[in-house]
């Protein structure tokens, strides 16, 4: 024996470490040149890469709340469900705090549904506030989609605990608000706050049609939130339109 801890201790180790502790135990086992060690390293070296590129990711991502710092409540907006042929278009409100960073959030359509659900619980824990407005797809119908986003986006900021004194939007400048509004095209993957808004949406909108699909599941409600896929339009055909399918969206189809 020659002292040395094994290898799998130390990789227990390294696994038990933080960040600052990892940086320095990688520092030390870089003197062991057996090669089991040398390849965890190097597994964790590349691990630690990958977390300093998301963190650089995430201040790059935080360029317009900087830009708008004179503002105390900093407040993204997005929605989620402008396509679907079903379900209730929903638009996300939140306010985060000054400095906020939470790593790996991005455009919702970017990520897992594992991923968002956790982004979902993270933002609900540390945002200053949330709104969540929903427009039905009965509304819908009656005013346009565009009309209904724009109501569903009123209703997250009205819904705020907070009042917001700046919007920053996902591409759309919303009527009848009269706080100060910074559209952003592609605003999800460009602001941290429109990226929190739209994981909100997103997620509030998906649980919505999995409950849906409990009550209708001929539809794939939960596979396909509403979208037109396949098996849905299959399913409009056989079975003819349900409570929460948009007739303006479905008319191809289905005689409405």
């Amino acid at each position: 024996m020659d002292g040395r801890k094994n290898i799998s201790d130390i990789k227990a180790e390294l696994k038990a470490a933080d960040t600052q502790a990892l940086s320095a135990l990688l520092s030390v086992y870089r003197l062991d040149e057996r090669k089991g060690v040398q390849n965890l390293l190097r597994q964790y070296e590349r691990q630690a890469e990958k977390l300093a590129q998301e963190k650089l990711r995430i201040e790059r991502m935080k360029e317009y709340e900087r830009k708008y710092s004179q503002y105390q409540n900093i407040c993204g907006i997005d929605e989620a469900g402008r396509g679907p042929f079903a379900g209730p278009v929903v638009a996300g409100a939140v306010i985060l705090p000054k400095d906020c960073s939470i790593l790996y959030l991005n455009d919702s359509k970017q990520l897992s549904e594992k991923r968002r659900e956790e982004l979902y619980d993270m933002i609900m824990e540390k945002a200053n506030a949330v709104g969540v407005g929903i427009v039905s797809p009965q509304v819908i119908d009656e005013i346009n989609i565009l009309q209904a986003t724009y109501e569903a986006m009123r209703q997250a900021v009205q819904k705020l605990d907070i009042s917001p004194d700046l919007l920053l939007n996902d591409a759309v400048t919303i009527p009848g608000i009269s706080i100060p509004q910074i559209p952003i095209i592609k605003g999800d993957a460009k602001s941290l706050s429109i990226a929190a808004a739209s994981v909100i949406a997103k997620v509030t909108r998906d649980r919505l049609m999995v409950e849906y699909d409990k009550i209708m599941p001929e539809y794939g409600f939960a596979a396909n939130k509403g979208y037109g896929s396949k098996q849905h339009i299959e399913a409009l055909k056989k079975y003819g339109m349900t409570p929460i399918h948009r007739k303006t969206f479905i008319h191809n189809y289905v005689e409405v």
